[in-house]
């Protein structure tokens, strides 16, 4: 994996959700009773500098619609300021675009319309869902989470989209179905990277059911109020908050629940460094670099690694049975 030189930042976290732009009153008025403000979905100020390329939004495809307005969770405060939004979304890993960061010119070519998921295996009702109608149907929240890429580099940056136990109400897990497995579309025709015929494709993520069913495992569709775009795994993807980078797969086509732990495409790559845990810890290291501190995009200020990345409280027991497994890489 390569690291690039980023470029600065602007953006404070009280921008993640501009109040006076919130429209909806009565929401607002609902929505204080119970911890959480009203995420208006309207394009947030830019601070572009001139010298750089144009807007990596623009050629977003026009079917994509707008968001619905969210509300924003205020239960997980992200404790520092959100990183630039022109940073979040060209500063990227996508290898089925390519290995290098600057992949979002080639991934916006991608449609991300009509798209649907398919949710199959051990769950009483199986289906194929569009993902416009999961987010009529489930709803939408705005949570700012951390995200920690296991090459020692981190990003604050606001997500739009619903808990995955949301999604697995709907389908109903059989009591036997232990872990989910995600598997990222392949589209050959616009991801260039499929033609690296050394890599496992596809690309395959998975996770426990119990980790599936925790709050915080959230199922973004968006990012700072705008559809998701596909160089950050767009339209639909995964975020396991406490986990390196890594183990949040993008651009889901197909979820399975099954009794048979799923092998990564990086585990299956090299598991002596990308395991199926990758839970963050400081004091476990990277056979060839330190996780002790993480550099912030945009400031390359060097901060210290916070254990399950600052999100103990919400996780920690997930794992309080499993001290022999390898939860750290």
């Amino acid at each position: 994996m390569l690291i690039k030189r980023p470029r600065g930042w602007e953006i404070p976290d009280s921008q993640a959700t501009p109040e006076h732009l919130v429209t909806n009153r009565r929401a607002l008025m609902a929505a204080a009773g119970a911890g959480v403000m009203l995420a208006p979905t309207a394009a947030r100020a830019q601070f572009w500098r001139r010298s750089e390329p144009a807007d990596p939004w623009a050629r977003t495809p026009a079917t994509v619609p707008d968001l619905p307005p969210a509300m924003r969770n205020t239960r997980y405060p992200a404790g520092r300021d959100l990183s630039a939004e022109r940073d979040a979304v060209t500063y990227n890993n996508f290898y089925e675009f390519g290995s290098d960061k600057g992949i979002w010119t080639t991934a916006l070519k991608m449609p991300t319309r009509p798209w649907t998921v398919k949710v199959e295996g051990m769950v009483e009702s199986p289906g194929e869902f569009d993902v416009d109608d999961l987010i009529r149907r489930i709803g939408l929240e705005e949570r700012t989470y951390r995200l920690r890429c296991v090459e020692a580099w981190g990003m604050t940056v606001p997500w739009t989209g619903f808990q995955l136990s949301k999604l697995l109400d709907i389908v109903k897990p059989l009591g036997s179905a232990k872990f989910v497995r995600f598997e990222t579309a392949q589209k050959p025709e616009v991801m260039t990277g499929l033609r690296q015929s050394w890599y496992p494709w596809p690309h395959i993520e998975g996770c426990t059911i119990e980790e599936a069913g925790n709050e915080l495992t959230f199922m973004p569709v968006g990012l700072f109020g705008k559809p998701l775009p596909p160089q950050n795994g767009g339209p639909f993807r995964v975020v396991f908050p406490w986990k390196y980078g890594f183990k949040s797969g993008k651009s889901i086509a197909r979820i399975t629940l099954t009794d048979e732990r799923p092998k990564s495409f990086w585990e299956t790559l090299q598991a002596s460094e990308y395991g199926f845990w990758a839970n963050v810890n400081p004091e476990v290291p990277h056979p060839r670099w330190s996780q002790a501190s993480e550099r912030l995009i945009g400031s390359n200020e060097r901060v210290p690694t916070r254990i399950f990345n600052g999100y103990g409280e919400f996780v920690a027991g997930l794992y309080s049975n499993l001290q022999n497994e390898r939860l750290w890489a």
